[in-house]
């Protein structure tokens, strides 16, 4: 089965091209700058040259074209879309109403649109996606992938909030958390890794870029994550504050004159530790910086460092005990710096990282020395692969009802 994955931001497209019978990947790209000026499709098929266009694209429709034409280009990777056995859609919210991915249907689209206050930058261009392929490629079968559906196996006691329960049952106001077909991928890889059923392990998993989460997964469920109602509560991020007291959002907004929407636009896109430095939220700017003398850029890295390790103490406390820490995202996979940091000092609770084995990035590699009772893991991430796993499974299970 040949299965195209889609992943839909508000003005971009990543996807991949895989063939599912062992996994292989025929081709990827990204289309960026939709409905804005100097948008791009850059597109690769494996084991050729990268191309990029500069096209207009004025909506998801029309990048989504551009993805058809890019793949039906003589080093594209497909001959017809009569070929595309299935679609695998990335969406990152479906609130309590799917706790598994689904085949999308005009029932699925209806509950996603009825989710997009719980996200109202991600859905509307996911449900934009699943529309433009239902026009372009009719009768194709698709499936929805969903960030929060992992997490539904968490317990009220973690997923509420101590405010009146009738929010909860009005308004859905509860901890969702994100990122989770990334938290799967490395639950599964890192059983694998060890040789030992997932069901059998307690591991926490980090998922570090700008946008950033650490879960606890006991016997393969997740039973905590950092992210909660939306993706900015948690950890410190590349923009997002993480975890704050509320009383601050009333306070900045009447000291500043400024409304709650702005302050919350503050708070997402102006914090983290490009706040707090004052200089950038991307790590490589700030530890450059660090090494310059910049205090402040220091500061930034250690507050981010000193919050991973917060919410991995506290899963290690929830689950009563850890097997391994694994790592990926953009810094948990390429920045031994931070990797390092975050590790130091907790060889009481069994977390030893080896240096020399800490010189490596992105490779599916224990990092730990070799009397750490607790394994350190680096797992490049590969959300695309667990779409199109779960795609794949789910249509073929469908043609044999």
């Amino acid at each position: 089965m040949i299965v195209l994955v889609l992943n839909c931001g508000s003005s971009s497209i990543k996807y991949q091209l895989l063939e599912m019978k062992d996994e292989t990947l025929i081709a990827k790209g990204l289309v960026e700058r939709i409905g804005m000026e100097g948008s791009v499709i850059t597109h690769e098929k494996t084991g050729h040259i990268k191309i990029v266009k500069e096209v207009p694209m004025k909506d998801h429709k029309d990048g989504i074209k551009h993805v058809m034409d890019a793949l039906l280009a003589p080093d594209g990777g497909l001959k017809s879309l009569k070929d595309i056995d299935a679609i695998g859609h990335r969406v990152v919210h479906a609130g309590e109403k799917y706790s598994n991915s689904i085949l999308i249907s005009d029932t699925v689209v209806a509950a996603l649109e009825e989710c997009i206050d719980l996200a109202p930058l991600h859905n509307p261009p996911n449900l934009d996606g699943i529309q433009a392929c239902k026009e372009l490629m009719p009768g194709v079968p698709m499936v929805g992938v969903f960030d929060t559906a992992f997490h539904q196996t968490m317990r009220p006691e973690s997923y509420l909030y101590a405010i009146p329960y009738k929010y909860y049952e009005k308004y859905g106001i509860r901890k969702y958390g994100f990122h989770g077909t990334s938290h799967k991928y490395m639950a599964i890889e890192a059983a694998e890794m060890l040789n030992i059923d997932v069901n059998d392990l307690k591991l926490i998993t980090c998922h570090l870029g700008n946008g950033a989460s650490v879960s606890a997964i006991k016997h393969g469920r997740s039973v905590d994550t950092s992210m909660g109602f939306t993706p900015l509560e948690g950890l410190v991020m590349g923009t997002r504050c993480g975890d704050l007291d509320p009383s601050i959002v009333s306070l900045i907004g009447e000291k500043e004159g400024i409304t709650e929407g702005e302050v919350t636009s503050i708070l997402n896109k102006e914090s983290g530790v490009l706040g707090i430095s004052g200089i950038s939220s991307d790590f490589r700017d700030l530890e450059a910086a660090m090494k310059e003398g910049n205090r402040r850029a220091e500061l930034a890295l250690n507050i981010f460092a000193r919050k991973v390790r917060f919410y991995i103490g506290a899963y290690i406390a929830e689950m009563n005990g850890v097997d391994a820490i694994v790592f990926t995202g953009g810094i948990g996979e390429n920045d031994t710096y931070m990797r390092e940091l975050i590790c130091k000092n907790m060889g009481n609770l069994g977390i030893k990282l080896d240096p020399y084995k800490n010189n490596v990035r992105s490779k599916m590699v224990i990092l730990s020395t070799d009397d750490s009772p607790v394994k350190i893991m680096m797992i490049p991430s590969n959300e695309e692969l667990v779409i199109a796993r779960e795609t794949n499974e789910i249509v073929k299970h469908s043609r044999l009802l």
